[in-house]
C-alpha cells in the first residue's frame, strides 16, 4: 500500500432514509495493532471520519474527541453507526459507535466544527518546539528495534523514539516519566486525523516508571488545533499522577513548523508495579 493510513480509514456506507443515522463498514488491518488487538489511535481516527462522513458538511472538520474504549477489537470486520445530534451553524455533534460482531468496542462523541485559519495571537511555547524537526541519527527506530515485534502499527508508519526519553529500553528506571517521539505516515502528508492517532501512539509512560505490562485506555479525549505541516510530527507523552489502579497521559503532537496540532489527555489503568526481589 502506498499510503496505509489513508487505506485504513476507507468507509462503506449502507444506504439510509435518514441523513442524521448512518452505518459504515471498516475493516481493521493487521499492521494497524498493538500485539493482536487493533491500535487504540487508528480506532479514534476512523470514529472521527466516520463523523466527518456522516455529516457531510464542507469546511467543517473535527475539532474534539472523546473515546470511551469498551471492548479491544481484533482485526477484521467492524461496523460504525454515526449519528447525528446537532447540526449547528457553527458547531455540530455526531456520536459514534464502533461495534465488532456483537461488542462495543469504542463509544466518540466527535464535535465538529470550521477549520482553524491560522494562528492565533498567543499560542505557548512547547520543550517539543526544541527538538529538531527531523529525527536525529541517533534516535530509535521502532520498525527495526526488537520491540516493532510489538508495535505493528511501526510498518504502517515511521516512528522514532528519543532515546534520552527510553529508559525502559534500557532497563532503566526513569525520574522524571516522558516519552518523546517523531512519527509520520507512509506515502502521504500528515492531516488532522493522523494528528488524532499521533496523540494516542506513544508508549504508556509507566514504562519508564519500571511498571510493565498492559496499560488500556480507558478514556481519552483529544482536542484538534489545527492541520498539521507537511512532514514529522514531534509527540510527547508526560503523566502527573501514576497510582495503584490509574494513571493520566498527556499527549502534545506538533508539526514540522512548530504548530501545536493536538492535544489528548487520557485515564488508562495502570500495571502493577514490579515484585521486589527476595530479601529487599
Amino acid at each position: 500500500m502506498n499510503a496505509p493510513f489513508r487505506a485504513a480509514l476507507e468507509l462503506t456506507a449502507d444506504p439510509s432514509d435518514n441523513p442524521d443515522v448512518q452505518l459504515f463498514h471498516a475493516q481493521l488491518g493487521e499492521l494497524w495493532t498493538i500485539g493482536p488487538k487493533a491500535h487504540g489511535g487508528l480506532l479514534l481516527a476512523l470514529c472521527a471520519h466516520a463523523a466527518e462522513q456522516a455529516l457531510g458538511v464542507a469546511g467543517v472538520e473535527p475539532l474534539a474527541v472523546s473515546a470511551s474504549f469498551l471492548s479491544p477489537p481484533d482485526p477484521g470486520a467492524v461496523q460504525l453507526r454515526a449519528v447525528v445530534t446537532k447540526r449547528g451553524r457553527t458547531v455540530s455533534l455526531v456520536e459514534v459507535q464502533l461495534r465488532q460482531g456483537a461488542r462495543t468496542a469504542v463509544q466518540v462523541v466527535v464535535t465538529l466544527g470550521p477549520a482553524e485559519t491560522g494562528a492565533g495571537p498567543f499560542e505557548r511555547a512547547h520543550p517539543l518546539q526544541e527538538l529538531p524537526v527531523d529525527p536525529p541519527s541517533d534516535t530509535i527506530d521502532v520498525r527495526a528495534h526488537p520491540m516493532g515485534d510489538i508495535v505493528n502499527v511501526s510498518k504502517a508508519c515511521e516512528m522514532r523514539v528519543d532515546p534520552t526519553t527510553a529508559a525502559y529500553l534500557r532497563g532503566e528506571v526513569a525520574s522524571d516519566p516522558v516519552i518523546r517521539l517523531w512519527v509520520r505516515p507512509t506515502g502521504e502528508d500528515p492531516d488532522a486525523l493522523f494528528a488524532l492517532m499521533a496523540g494516542d501512539v506513544a508508549p504508556p509512560v509507566t514504562l519508564n516508571l519500571g511498571r510493565q505490562g498492559w496499560a488500556p485506555t480507558v478514556q481519552l479525549t483529544a482536542l484538534l488545533r489545527a492541520q498539521p505541516a507537511p512532514g514529522w510530527l514531534r509527540v510527547e507523552m508526560s503523566t502527573s499522577v501514576v497510582g495503584g489502579t490509574w494513571f493520566d497521559g498527556d499527549a502534545v503532537v506538533i508539526d514540522s513548523k512548530g504548530t501545536m496540532v493536538c492535544q489528548a489527555r487520557q485515564l488508562a489503568m495502570a500495571p502493577a508495579p514490579a515484585a521486589p526481589l527476595p530479601g529487599r
